[in-house]
């Protein structure tokens, strides 16, 4: 750093600086601001006094406030110098801030381009820097140093598809070095197309990979590809019958087991800077795998098959088609509760809803994911997935989050469950299934990812009485009276039930023996062994997975309604463009991360020449949502607490998550802030402009009503209400969560945590060093059925050794004996 720049005042600073310089400070807990207060107080100049401290502190309520930015003008009217700044960072080991005020001794002035291009030309990617003394570059290929590439031009003549890929430039001056950003190398092998010419990248976006129209089974994976050359690399969106498809933003779109809801025309939207263009439209058929017989004399070919048409097939099927298993239609509803108001937080369910939430979109389930829901919107919400169900199709719920069994009964805990709580406050899991045999499905699956730890608080349990049916499955994380846990990591990371359930998922099985094969995984994990152990019970007669098909059944006007329902909860705003006096121009996007949670993402795409420096960010939301300012508005998607949907989001925008959307009561309306400085003024200039998206996603359904058809709560009812209760849950001084930890040596060096509602434990080793012992740190009265002291779980457990309370089924005096049959049907597999 040169004499001049170490005596310039950090208000000179440039703003880009500045704002970087500010947010690492910020962020910083021990290293930061406060840390940075405290340091110039040694020059009387700068000593910054409490009460100005203080009010450094306040600027974290202000919309996009700043301690650190309030500080540094302070410090900076007082003389303080770019110099004395570094100097005061050095001694306090703040490294990440020197980086922004310390001018780098190596400057990449022009960075490589990601680039679609197509085979056989000449590829080439630049990448130009400075430095004190000569720089010297060598280029990687992902972590591969490319042999012979050690000069600021990387080029490959001519490219082949083997040569695509992440390509990135290190860039050395003496003992110095710096990586240039990351360009992606796209090939499209156009060997692969049919008559194709090949394209220049320079003018406009040109299409040079067309889809081809396709004729594929039922149960067939679907692979459409396009390709367009230009710089940079184009975005693609696939449409199916004119309606864009969620999530199919890549150049090759692939749907694993097809069905006849499949069949349409299909076309891509590619698009690139300010131009877009369209592929051909094709269609893709969908017909069965093999000959079928007409009442036993007739038989169809598969060219006879498709000349009948969409309408014709599925008749034709349904008439016919005998021996194969199909669903008129798959609905799933997937809850994850973590944000507990009082109780235990937990982290995996988001992780366990996100990931299944895909693996049941590709079996060509409608999903519905839902996290951190009350108790009225899950009431709310399991009508609405009432509403989807019918004949034959196939239900299935997966909850995760605290829970509990009392008697053969499951409980579900919503996240403002007080403390303590007891049944009147949860959803009973056995209501709900009575619930869908009143609908006929043809499958009812349930994967219950929570505890089954005995309330002993609770001592009433409602009266179920369920129908004989032969397609029922229960899917327990864990034994009866046992606890399910989730993975203690600093990142996000499955649960043990859904970490080994989404390896088997798309597997083409009956959903017993696939669950089976979970279970046989599970056993093999060191970290769990002696804790926790899937549990399957069921009453499934016939080989039923979730890979069979789907076709229409006789109310198909019922089933299009149904579709419209659910295609009602998953309508994301449009895109928009944002015009504003000054001349700028934004560009809104949005994305669903989950059901209730939309991710509204800013770009500016135009600004006036005389404009220095210009953001826009979105503010001013309902207070339905609680929206936290802090984390509104940032510059990569993980900040704002976007985790699962960054790669697929475009680059250089601004992000904001909206969860819980559930709770909107109104359109959702917020406000778009424009700020630019120009080069003629000093001052920031703000131009406003209001924007109405409506209802997004499930906030359509308005789950935030008190219960409105009361249909599961219904089944559960309680002689007393949740106004007035006695205490029959877990009380307060239950609340601090276990800490359980695998004894002996495990691969994954992971520390257990039970997702439910406890006592806190000590982790006590034997004396004769046996697994899985604990004891409660604290005596408790009569909890001899409640301690969280969980012995090895036996290997197999027969029938007979279950009692009637562990059936999922209530029995009543007046049909005792046909309730006894059912019982022996709905068994426990070994």
């Amino acid at each position: 750093m040169s004499d001049c720049d170490r005596s310039m005042n950090i208000n000179l600073l440039k703003e880009a600086v500045f704002r970087k310089l500010c947010d690492e400070l910020d962020k910083n807990n021990i290293k930061g601001w406060r840390k940075l207060g405290e340091m110039v107080g040694s020059d009387r100049r700068l000593k910054v006094s409490s009460e100005e401290m203080e009010m450094c502190s306040l600027k974290v309520l202000q919309l996009e406030g700043s301690p650190s930015r309030m500080l540094l003008r302070l410090i900076g009217e007082r003389g303080c110098t770019l110099g004395q700044l570094v100097d005061i960072l050095q001694t306090m080991g703040q490294t990440e801030a020197l980086k922004c005020v310390k001018p780098p001794s190596i400057q990449i002035l022009i960075q490589p381009q990601s680039v679609s291009i197509l085979s056989g030309h000449n590829l080439r990617l630049s990448c130009y820097a400075v430095g004190k003394t000569d720089v010297h570059y060598q280029w990687f290929k992902t972590k591969e140093e490319v042999p012979n590439c050690s000069s600021p031009d990387l080029g490959v003549s001519p490219v082949r598809p083997v040569d695509a890929g992440f390509y990135i430039c290190r860039v050395n001056c003496g003992e110095s070095y710096e990586f240039s950003q990351w360009a992606q190398v796209d090939v499209l092998d156009v060997a692969l197309s049919y008559g194709l010419v090949s394209h220049s990248l320079q003018g406009r976006l040109k299409v040079a990979i067309q889809p081809q129209a396709q004729k594929l089974f039922l149960g067939d994976c679907l692979q459409l590809e396009c390709g367009a050359a230009g710089r940079p690399i184009p975005r693609y969106l696939w449409h199916r019958n004119g309606v864009p498809l969620p999530n199919a933003i890549k150049r090759k779109l692939t749907i694993q087991y097809l069905s006849m809801e499949h069949q349409g025309k299909y076309r891509c939207e590619i698009s690139s800077n300010n131009e877009s263009t369209w592929t051909n439209e094709v269609e893709v058929v969908v017909g069965p795998r093999i000959s079928v017989q007409v009442s036993g004399a007739m038989e169809c070919s598969e060219e006879d098959f498709y000349e009948l048409g969409p309408i014709g097939a599925s008749e034709f099927m349904l008439n016919n088609i005998q021996e194969q298993p199909y669903a008129t239609d798959k609905v799933a509803l997937l809850i994850g509760n973590l944000s507990y108001h009082n109780h235990p937080q937990l982290k995996a369910p988001m992780v366990d809803v996100y990931d299944l939430t895909n693996l049941l979109r590709q079996l060509n389930f409608k999903v519905v994911s839902l996290l951190d829901l009350t108790e009225s919107e899950m009431r709310n919400a399991v009508d609405e997935f009432l509403l989807l169900l019918h004949k034959g199709v196939y239900g299935l719920l997966y909850y995760a989050g605290h829970g509990y069994e009392n008697y053969g009964k499951s409980f579900m805990v919503p996240v403002d469950a007080p403390n303590p709580y007891r049944s009147a406050n949860c959803l009973c899991v056995q209501s709900v299934l009575k619930l869908m045999q009143d609908k006929e499905t043809g499958l009812n699956v349930f994967l219950l990812d929570m505890c089954r730890k005995r309330n002993i608080h609770d001592d009433i349990t409602p009266n179920i009485v369920l129908r004989v049916t032969a397609n029922i499955v229960f899917g327990y994380a864990t034994c009866q009276d046992a606890e399910a846990f989730e993975l203690s990591s600093n990142g996000l990371t499955n649960g043990v039930f859904v970490k080994f359930l989404k390896k088997r998922l798309l597997n083409d099985e009956k959903i017993t023996v696939l669950l089976d094969r979970v279970a046989e995984d599970m056993g093999q994990f060191d970290a769990t062994k002696g804790k926790q152990a899937l549990e399957i019970r069921s009453s499934l007669s016939e080989r039923k997975a979730l890979t069979d098909p789907i076709l229409p059944g006789d109310s198909s006007d019922m089933a299009l309604a149904h579709n419209r329902q659910w295609a009602k909860a998953h309508e994301l705003p449009e895109s928009m463009c944002l015009d504003f006096e000054c001349g700028a121009k934004i560009k809104m996007g949005f994305a669903a991360e989950f059901s209730n949670v939309l991710v509204i993402y800013t770009h500016i795409v135009k600004k006036p020449a005389d404009m220095s420096l210009c953001q826009a960010h979105v503010t001013n939301f309902s207070p339905d949502l609680d929206v936290d300012p802090k984390v509104m508005n940032r510059e990569t998607p993980e900040d704002t607490g976007i985790y699962f949907l960054s790669s697929s989001l475009p680059q250089h925008c601004l992000y904001t998550r909206l969860s819980s959307l559930q709770k909107l009561r109104e359109e959702l309306v917020f406000t778009v802030c424009l700020q630019g400085t120009f080069t003629a003024l000093d001052q920031v200039v703000d131009w406003k402009t209001h924007v109405n998206i409506g209802k997004p996603l499930i906030a359509r359904l308005d789950l935030h009503r008190a219960m409105r058809r009361n249909s599961c709560l219904q089944t559960c009812l309680m002689p007393h209400s949740p106004c007035h209760s006695p205490c029959h849950s877990p009380g307060p001084e239950h609340l601090h969560p276990p800490q359980l930890h695998a004894q002996g040596p495990s691969p994954t060096n992971l520390s257990l945590t039970p997702p439910c509602h406890s006592p806190y434990l000590d982790v006590c080793e034997a004396s004769q060093g046996a697994v899985g012992s604990y004891c409660s740190s604290t005596p408790y009265d009569n909890v001899s059925q409640y301690q969280y002291g969980v012995t090895s779980v036996p290997s197999a457990l027969s029938p007979s050794s279950l009692g009637r309370v562990s059936i999922p089924i209530e029995t009543t005096d007046d049909i005792n004996e046909l309730q006894t049959v059912f019982i022996n049907s709905l068994h426990l597999h070994e």
